[in-house]
């Protein structure tokens, strides 16, 4: 970790990182940092993650602690994207030989997962259970001074335990003891993003309105928390916040089911499930940090408290880590979302093809679910930064308890 001294850009606080040097930070990525340290309600500095890059007003892999204040681009367009994992008792020693009519058995759990859970913009044709769906229509009270987000409420049933792009997915893994894991990556779906833009856009007039310094180019229009539309987005938020986790274990829940019937069915295993991890990494959220309550933004970032679990995943094809916190207070008690953008989506597209992004993965026993291949790259393990030197870079944020392989993937 190093420091960036305010004297270095003239900002109102310092900037701390994790990484080895000013110079494995891109270029957009600093300048859209300075802009963070010369807020005028940040709180202490401004932590960068190692995973860091380019995001849209705030950087990806950036946390802030802000006084009294919330900024919806500081918490991002997917509102409590996140991770979800369950580990298992099988082998994948137990099941790797095996063959179905539909191939191998990875192949038919991967193809099965696929087949029943809708990906990309696809959503189920009819409205699916959800208790927080539930639970705000009976508060409808609270978000109707909203009419024009009230609308995701009931769109929301639709949507509910589905994948969505990007760089969301489903994983099948292996852990260094040979036992498979069940992991995913999702968030709020339409919703966040709605949220987010309705609400960034009525900061920037609020912003305007009220002469603000912070300039509308910097992209981090803010809301004071104690304001009605302050009040309005943290509702939102939460609703996001809640939609997300209960989205990510609805599908665990799905594939939980398909891979018990399938594994009896073709292997004769009885699968049990360890305990479920489930985390945000897109959120904000009032803590207390040297002192002072503040809302803490972690945009692409996770919490890792002193003892806490959480997930980090790294590229399709590569590892990724179940850690446990370490409480380190000068990242605000955070760590890294993942690996990392080392190309942009039209960068990698530009940079890799499809036919040495499906060879590698063959090459690396990967089984890939993806109904439109052509846009593969985007998410390709070489578009990331490594994941591993992403990790030796925040030994004092988490330390790893699992390192776990892709055997199988479904991606939108």
């Amino acid at each position: 970790m190093f420091v960036i001294s305010n004297d270095r850009f003239d900002t109102r606080v310092p900037v701390r990182v994790w990484l080895s040097s000013e110079e494995k930070i891109e270029e957009g990525c600093l300048k859209q940092t300075v802009h963070l340290a010369k807020l005028p309600f940040v709180h202490r500095w401004v932590s960068l993650m190692p995973d860091t890059h380019m995001g849209k007003g705030m950087p990806i892999g950036g946390v802030i602690a802000a006084k009294g204040t919330i900024i919806p681009n500081a918490v991002g367009s997917d509102i409590g994207c996140g991770m979800i994992f369950v580990p298992m008792n099988v082998q994948l020693a137990q099941i790797q030989g095996i063959m179905t009519g539909n191939g191998s058995l990875i192949q038919l759990l991967v193809g099965d997962i696929l087949r029943n859970i809708p990906t990309g913009i696809n959503r189920y044709k009819m409205p699916q259970e959800s208790a927080v769906l539930d639970r705000a229509k009976e508060q409808m009270e609270l978000y109707e001074q909203n009419p024009e987000l009230t609308g995701l409420i009931a769109d929301g049933y639709y949507q509910t335990g589905t994948l969505g792009g990007g760089n969301h997915f489903i994983e099948l893994q292996v852990d260094e003891e040979g036992c498979l894991g069940i992991m995913i990556h999702s968030g709020s779906r339409h919703m966040g993003k709605e949220i987010c833009d309705h609400f960034h856009k009525k900061a920037r007039e609020l912003n305007e309105k009220w002469y603000s310094q912070v300039p509308d180019e910097w992209g981090l229009a803010f809301l004071p928390v104690d304001t009605e539309e302050g009040k309005q987005y943290i509702r939102w938020m939460n609703l996001a916040l809640d939609y997300a986790y209960e989205n990510r274990q609805r599908m665990l829940d799905r594939v939980m089911e398909i891979v018990t019937r399938q594994l009896k069915k073709h292997a004769d295993v009885d699968a049990e499930y360890g305990e479920i991890i489930n985390c945000h990494h897109n959120y904000a959220a009032i803590e207390n940090h040297y002192g002072e309550n503040v809302w803490v933004h972690r945009k692409g970032a996770t919490r890792a408290r002193a003892g806490e679990t959480a997930v980090i995943p790294g590229a399709m094809g590569s590892f990724s880590y179940v850690v446990e916190g370490l409480g380190n207070p000068e990242s605000f008690c955070s760590s890294s979302h993942g690996a990392g953008r080392a190309y942009s989506r039209t960068g990698a597209m530009a940079a890799f093809s499809t036919e040495q992004v499906i060879l590698d993965l063959r090459e690396r026993q990967v089984v890939l679910g993806k109904h439109k291949k052509n846009d593969v790259a985007e998410e390709c393990r070489f578009a990331y930064k490594d994941i591993d030197m992403v990790m030796e870079q925040q030994k004092d944020l988490v330390k790893p308890l699992k390192k776990l392989r892709t055997v199988g993937v479904v991606k939108g």
